[in-house]
């Protein structure tokens, strides 16, 4: 069932607020002591079914319109061979592990495939005959029992380019533009007109889209739920810290407000947000507790909303159930490190000992649309029902209609974007509009001492978490999509083998690696693991490092593209590994604890819920292989972000009754869920960067996007050297260029190059005078820029760079 809204008051107006600087409660009410938060214990059957409830209201209903028109044309996601699935996963940890771990490994799968699997596998189809996915509800397990903070562990971000109309690059007139995008978007998903996604031609699953917006992430004692109110037509906008909000659309979700009316109502909402000094607002900032841990965080919802119909429960509610919250910050970031933070995290910053930097602007647990006061502009969102698939095209939507009404501007038979567009607010009769509020009003929490207290703390604890990661980016312009793909490779497979040996080259080894493969050409598909690291990968970056022949370099490189491009198809086909052991492991550990249930509520003890085997106090830990940052097919250089599984130790030593099946006892099974380089390929020219936070204490975060002519990558780690390793990946870009060239590569894919200039190659009889003149190419340009600068970047040195001038084995 959806979240049932709850009728309040609404607090004061802004013009109120002003006109009566300090208000008198008409009753004061004294405040309970707050009495222990009681520790339920709930099965974990129980609690999937309470989370199912939450996410399949309306799930999969007859649809009139085109967004949903393929739905029941979908097929269910199929379950791999448990034989084929075995081998894979061999497969996947050989190049991983030493030869005789390798040989215990094996063992453990064959005792596996003898005993345990076969029975278990027969199991889970007989548990998917009933689902709608056989991995869906143990992938919003594995998130939704989560207790880590979800800022830098599970939610990512994108940084969208600047607005191509130099008007709106300021905050109030960019933030309003957005806004209005972002409704009419909400309106073509709800009217059922947002045309479905498509991959060659094959219609992908758009039940995502359907949770978007109107939907919050509420953390309860037993785990986390999602909730959404599918009548929502409000927003939320935060600002340095204070809350606001007003009402957009109506009640057939068209909007009230034109671009200019929004527009005002954010710079007021600017103007008042400034009366309160920084430091006092900063320590009333109730944003800050959606960072906290989720089991704290649940029992300070508690406190808000222990006395029904209060004004801290209306004014949560109010937020819970808003259309998206818009952030606008105070600050702009200097580079593009500091903006990819920004988006991320916030910034810290700490004046006379108060944090006054962004990260104290933010509801974590919602879609939030961020604007620096530059006009610089940014998605974060909680990914437990959506991919980065799904709000990339959000994202992109946003770009593409803020470019086609300022064309409308200039020529009203520009095209528009949506099958059909809201009536023009302003010509609208008033009455029409329905019971709505437009003007902004500011919620005021009721900051009793404990929560002050709270804010305090879990303002201090992000600090430390924002100080412990570090951020860095590379706008690599030299060559991009179309060079690669002349060169024969497959972009996304070019860029993955960068990665690995660029690490290669910095530590001698090779960790493992996550990418995920979109598989949403199926009834309410996720991602499947790519798994980066082969037989041959290892080969290429072990003969790119060492003094072979170029020719022989570039046979290593191809022979390991291949080989990821044929992982990455298999894996959107939803033939990987990783999924299926995952739900295998899940529903054994179902058995164990449905089994155990009553002895469990005996002893008190405490569960992480059946299907997560994560430590509470692991750093990061889902135990699904990775439902946390997801790409899209690769070869499509589509998305995501991949979050990886936990270390699955703590549920291994349980009673001789339940013995875990070996392959997950195995050492092998952590292996390939500590993820060192969580990577994932998610953009398009909409994008200036997209990134995620490390998923590992030693790892390194990569979101990288595939451009035409370029590569934009953002990598984090926990001040691993990330600097380096971006420097370290740029030169290897340069130097396989190089190597290519040398090597008189062949392009064999179409050349990009201009009709213009293919005529120029052709043998033709040509007007003597038209062969006057010096040919103008361009270098002669560049070499006299060099002689002027004297030192270039390795980026400019390398266009310059003559064909024989090799580096060598480990130059660089």
């Amino acid at each position: 069932m959806p979240t049932q809204v709850r009728i309040f008051t609404l607090p004061r107006s802004l013009g109120e607020t002003l006109a009566t600087p300090e208000p008198t409660p008409a009753t004061p009410r004294s405040i309970p002591e707050y009495p222990a938060i009681p520790k339920p214990t709930i099965s974990p059957s129980l609690k999937a079914r309470q989370y199912t409830i939450a996410m399949s209201a309306g799930d999969d209903k007859p649809k009139g319109g085109v967004t949903f028109a393929h739905q029941d044309k979908l097929p269910k996601l199929p379950i791999p061979e448990l034989e084929g699935t075995c081998q894979k996963y061999l497969e996947a940890l050989k190049p991983l592990q030493s030869a005789r771990e390798h040989r215990e490994t094996k063992q453990a799968v064959q005792e596996f495939l003898n005993g345990d699997g076969p029975e278990l596998n027969e199991k889970l189809k007989k548990y998917a005959e009933g689902q709608t996915s056989y991995i869906e509800q143990f992938w919003y397990d594995s998130y939704l029992n989560f207790d880590n903070p979800v800022v830098l562990n599970l939610n990512p971000f994108f940084l969208l380019e600047d607005d191509p109309t130099p008007a709106r690059n300021n905050q109030v007139t960019r933030a309003a533009s957005l806004v209005v995008s972002a409704l009419e978007f909400v309106r073509a998903v709800r009217k059922e007109e947002l045309p479905p996604d498509m991959v060659r031609g094959v219609p992908l699953d758009m039940y995502q889209y359907s949770r978007l917006f109107g939907t919050a992430r509420v953390p309860t004692y037993s785990g986390c739920q999602i909730e959404q109110d599918l009548d929502s037509k409000h927003i939320v906008v935060m600002c340095h810290g204070q809350f606001y909000y007003f009402d957009v659309l109506d009640d057939n979700s068209d909007l009230i407000m034109t671009e200019k009316d929004i527009a005002i109502n954010l710079q007021t909402v600017v103007d008042d947000a400034a009366q309160t000094p920084i430091h006092e607002a900063a320590k009333g900032a109730l944003g800050v507790l959606s960072t906290e841990n989720r089991k704290t965080w649940s029992g300070l919802r508690d406190v808000l909303t222990r006395e029904e119909g209060s004004n801290n429960a209306d004014c949560l509610s109010i937020v819970d159930t808003a259309l998206f919250v818009v952030c606008l910050d105070y600050t702009e970031p200097a580079n593009a490190a500091a903006l990819c933070q920004n988006m991320l995290c916030g910034t810290s910053e700490i004046e006379k000992g108060v944090q006054i930097g962004t990260c104290t602007n933010r509801w974590y647990d919602k879609l939030q649309i961020i604007v620096c006061k530059n006009g610089s502009a940014g998605i974060n969102f909680e990914h437990t029902g959506v991919d980065g698939h799904t709000v990339l095209r959000f994202a992109s939507d946003l770009y593409t209609d803020t470019i086609l009404r300022f064309a409308r501007t200039i020529n009203g038979q520009a095209p528009t974007l949506w099958a059909s567009t809201s009536p023009d607010p302003s010509k609208r009769d008033p009455d029409s509009f329905g019971d709505v509020n437009t003007t902004p009003h500011k919620l005021e929490w009721d900051l009793i001492p404990e929560l002050r207290i709270a804010v305090r703390f879990a303002e201090t604890r992000l600090a430390d978490l924002i100080e412990q990661n570090e951020f860095q980016t590379l706008d690599f312009s030299s060559y991009g999509k179309n060079f690669i793909t002349q060169m024969g490779f497959s972009p996304d497979a070019f860029v993955q083998m960068a990665f690995q040996a660029a690490y290669y080259g910095l530590y001698g080894r090779v960790e493992c690696t996550y990418e995920p493969a979109m598989t949403k050409m199926y009834l309410h598909g996720r991602t499947e693991a790519i798994r980066t690291v082969s037989e041959e990968s290892v080969s290429f970056v072990q003969t790119f490092w060492a003094d072979h022949p170029a020719d022989q370099k570039v046979e290593a490189l191809r022979k390991a593209c291949q080989r990821h491009t044929q992982n990455t198809k298999e894996c959107a086909k939803a033939q990987g590994c990783d999924r299926h052991l995952y739900a295998l492991y899940s529903l054994w550990q179902r058995m164990v604890d449905e089994d155990r249930s009553s002895s469990r509520s005996d002893s008190g003890a405490s569960s992480n819920g059946y299907s997560s085997p994560v430590d509470g106090n692991s750093e990061r830990g889902s135990p699904v292989g990775s439902p946390g940052k997801d790409s899209v097919v690769s070869v499509d250089g589509v998305e995501q972000v991949g979050r990886e599984r936990g270390d699955s130790t703590n549920s291994r030593h349980r009673d001789n009754s339940h013995r875990m099946p070996l392959i997950f006892a195995d050492a092998g099974w952590d292996r390939l869920n500590t993820t060192i380089l969580s990577t994932s390929n998610c953009g398009n020219p909409s994008l200036r960067q997209f990134g995620f936070g490390p998923v590992s204490g030693d790892g390194f975060g990569i979101g990288y996007i595939i451009k035409d002519e370029g590569i934009s990558i953002c990598v984090s780690s926990r001040h691993r050297q990330t600097r380096r390793f971006v420097d370290t990946l740029e030169s290897y870009l340069l130097e396989i260029r190089r190597i290519l060239r040398i090597t008189g590569r062949k392009a064999i894919g179409p050349s990009k190059q201009t009709r213009a200039r293919e005529i120029e190659s052709r043998p033709k009889a040509t007007n003597r005078a038209k062969l006057r003149g010096r040919l103008i190419t361009g270098h002669e340009v560049i070499k006299s820029q060099r002689s002027l600068a004297g030192s270039v970047s390795p980026t400019e040195e390398s266009i310059t760079m003559s064909e024989d001038d090799e580096l060598g084995g480990c130059t660089f």
